[in-house]
Formats: structure tokens, C-alpha cells, sequence
């Protein structure tokens, strides 16, 4: 049997941007960013450099979600339900006996679990109370617990792909299922990300000097690929695709937003932190192979764009050294900020989306180009029309873990 098609027939999204394509496209060509100052964190946190966030408006739907259903589910395993919620209703599956039937499965990631139930935990260590901790803490609190909860929740009963590779943790999620199905594995995959945003994972960043400290100006920042960018800002969201074999979507009559082609991923081997450039034009190289396509093909390319010095520089020579032209491209996290587990997911359906609306994003913030990076072309102004039959997003993880994604129009 040969190698399957592989064709996306639903999203669900959770961000700042909006939950559906109208709000989030209207959204985008505002030109507007979703960062904000922080005010409490100059008491609790005064040895934090950075003061910049962005959340998301969200509090679940106690009437819909019954409270045996939410037991076991933190702030992150709930945006990943409502998410997988939408984009099982937009793929006309919400409720199909399909999705028990053994040859469904889903594949999802986040960084870290929840981390007030994680503190739970850990505080019993401290002050020697475990009266915090019950049967369902390390439930929410576990890497796993988006996947867990959500084929619990779905009654589903095929493979179970883990995937909490940090910021790739959505995206190689979403490669993952593509190749299962595509093997002849599963004829449906629940694929995507989450993130809950917590101080704590903006600590971290900010201990390796990588945050924005523009404090004074959050809508400046993320600035990606400007020669005085200085550092990304946490943020946080869901997002689902619904993946499924070409026949068997189409013997459903289900719309068909895009087609995966190609997916590559490689690890560096070199450095838990600082990015690889030969390994991450190898991602590039190795789905453009997997798609079968010249680099030339590719009209659009959705970067990780995280507005780091160094991982600005590194993405774009890579990206240079594969396709040897200025290739369009753009970050959505000058928005939304670094959604972590989430924004392989999050960026991936915007990508499609975009791809199917003819208009990209432009990098905004981007007001002088560093030199030091690529010369790619790097869209500003109102965004740019293209006409493409294929897009690329590419997403880069602590651990060394390199994605890249390409998309292909329905025609």
C-alpha cells in the first residue's frame, strides 16, 4: 500500500486573536498586538526583568462541561477541549461513532501540564500537608494531560501520540499524525497544542535573558527580525486540527481546507537552548523532500520569528540556505506572543487560513531589519495578497527539536 493523503477537515483555535476566522483576520489586519504590562508583578516579582504578557479571555462553560467531565482537567487541558470542541463540530464529527471506533486517535502536546495543581504537589514537600493533594492533582498537573483527558472525554480508542517538546510540541503533534495516517495507522487524528500561561515559564526565559523588557511600550514588542528586538514575550492559547485520510473525508463529503504534504524534523545534537543552523535547514530540506516539490513552490513561509537575537539570525540564514531567495514571510507572535506548546498548532491553521484567504500577515513591529539577518522578504505594511499553492510553517524547541510544515490549497 502506497503512502495516504492526508487533508485537513476542521480547526478549533483558543487565542487572543479570536475563535474564529473572521474575528482573527480582522484581528491581524488591525495591526494591533495582544502584549500587556503587568502591573502586579512589580511587587510579586521586583527581581524580573521583563513585566509583558498576553492572556487569553477564558473561563469555561460549567453548563455545557459536566463536573465529572472537568475533574480531571486544568486551565490547559480545558482550552484544549473547548479547541478540539469547535474543530470536531466544524469537521461535522462532534458525536460520530467514528471517533470510538478504533481507527481515530489523536496526538497532542503541551510544555508542562497545569501548575497550580503542580504546586500543590510540590508544597507538600515544603510544609509537610498533603491535605492539597487529591486524587485527581497530578491529573491536571501531568505533561500528558491534554492527550489523556481529551480521549477520555472523546470515548477514543486508537493510537495516543505524546508530544511535550516545548514550542515544536504542537506542531510536531500535528507531523505525527500526519504520518500515522498517511501509514494507514488511523483514518483520523485529533492533533494539536495548548499552553496555560503561568509566571513561572516567563521566570525561565527571563533568567536566560530572552524576554522583552520593553516594558514601557508593550505594543512594540515582540519585534521580530528588527535590529532592536530584545526578546520574546509569553503568552498562551489552544489550537486543534482535525486530520483525515483524503478518501475517507471525501466519501463523507467533509470540506477540506488544506492538504499536508511534507513535514520534517530533525534534532540538533548540540545545545539544549541555542539553535543549530544545518540542523534546521535539514527540518526545511526534509519536508520540502517528503512534499516532493522544488523550494520554489513555496509561496509563503510562517516563521517561529520568537524575536530572540540569536534565534532570529539562526532561522532566517537557515531558512536562506535552503530556498536561495527572498521568500515572503512573517511571525504571528508580534500579536500574540510565544505560545509555547500551543503555537505550532496556533500558527499552522492561521497559515491555512491565510493561504485560502490569499492575504499573509505582516511582521508587525518590524521597522528596521537587521542586517544580520537573512535576506529574506520579510512582509510589513498591510500585509501582503499572494496567490500560492504552498505554505510553510516552521517551529523550533528548547531540547534541540526542529519542525517545519508544508500545506498544499484544495483545488
Amino acid at each position: 500500500m502506497g503512502k495516504r493523503r492526508v487533508v485537513v477537515t476542521g480547526g478549533g483555535i483558543i487565542s487572543v486573536l479570536g475563535k474564529d476566522w473572521n474575528t482573527i483576520l480582522a484581528n491581524l489586519k488591525a495591526k494591533k498586538n495582544f502584549i500587556h504590562y503587568v502591573k502586579e508583578w512589580d511587587e510579586r516579582y521586583p527581581l524580573m526583568n521583563t513585566r509583558l504578557a498576553s492572556f487569553v479571555d477564558f473561563e469555561i462553560d460549567k453548563n455545557k462541561y459536566s463536573r465529572k467531565a472537568l475533574r480531571g482537567m486544568g486551565r490547559v487541558s480545558q482550552m484544549a477541549l473547548v479547541a478540539t470542541d469547535s474543530a470536531l463540530e466544524d469537521a461535522g464529527l462532534l458525536g460520530s461513532p467514528e471517533l470510538s471506533g478504533g481507527m481515530t486517535g489523536i496526538s497532542y502536546g503541551s510544555s508542562i501540564g497545569s501548575v497550580d495543581p503542580l504546586m500543590d504537589m510540590y508544597a507538600m514537600l515544603v510544609t509537610n500537608d498533603t491535605s492539597k493533594v487529591s486524587s485527581s492533582t497530578y491529573i491536571k498537573a501531568m505533561p500528558q494531560t491534554c492527550a489523556a483527558n481529551l480521549e477520555v472525554y472523546y470515548h477514543l480508542t486508537g493510537r495516543i501520540i505524546i508530544s511535550n517538546t516545548a514550542c515544536t510540541s504542537g506542531s510536531l503533534s500535528i507531523g505525527y499524525a500526519y504520518e500515522t495516517i498517511q501509514n494507514g495507522k488511523q483514518d483520523i487524528m485529533i492533533a494539536g497544542g495548548a499552553e496555560e500561561f503561568s509566571p513561572m515559564t516567563t521566570a525561565t526565559f527571563d533568567t536566560l535573558f530572552s524576554t522583552s523588557t520593553k516594558n514601557s511600550t508593550p505594543e512594540l514588542t515582540p519585534s521580530a527580525y528588527d535590529v532592536h528586538r530584545d526578546g520574546l514575550v509569553i503568552g498562551e492559547g489552544a489550537c486543534t486540527l482535525i486530520l483525515e485520510e483524503y478518501e475517507h473525508a471525501k466519501a463523507r463529503g467533509a470540506k477540506m481546507y488544506a492538504e499536508i504534504v511534507g513535514f520534517g524534523t530533525t534534532t540538533d545534537g548540540t545545545h539544549i537552548t541555542s539553535p543549530n543552523q544545518p540542523t534546521i535547514a535539514r527540518a526545511l530540506q526534509l519536508a520540502i523532500d517528503d512534499a516532493g516539490i522544488s523550494p520554489d513552490k513555496i509561496g509563503y513561509i510562517n516563521t517561529h520569528g520568537t524575536g530572540t537575537t540569536m534565534g532570529d539570525i539562526t532561522e532566517t540564514s537557515a531558512t536562506f540556505d535552503v530556498f536561495k531567495r527572498a521568500v515572503p514571510v512573517s511571525t504571528v507572535k508580534n500579536y500574540i506572543g510565544h505560545t509555547l506548546g500551543a503555537c505550532g498548532a496556533i500558527e499552522s491553521w492561521l497559515t491555512i487560513n491565510m493561504m485560502n484567504e490569499g492575504w499573509f500577515l505582516p511582521n508587525i513591529n518590524l521597522k528596521e531589519i537587521d542586517p544580520k539577518c537573512a535576506p529574506l522578504d520579510y512582509i510589513t505594511g498591510d500585509g501582503r495578497e499572494i496567490d500560492t499553492e504552498y505554505v510553510m510553517n516552521n517551529n523550533f524547541a528548547f531540547g534541540g527539536i526542529n519542525t517545519s510544515l508544508i500545506f498544499k490549497k484544495i483545488k
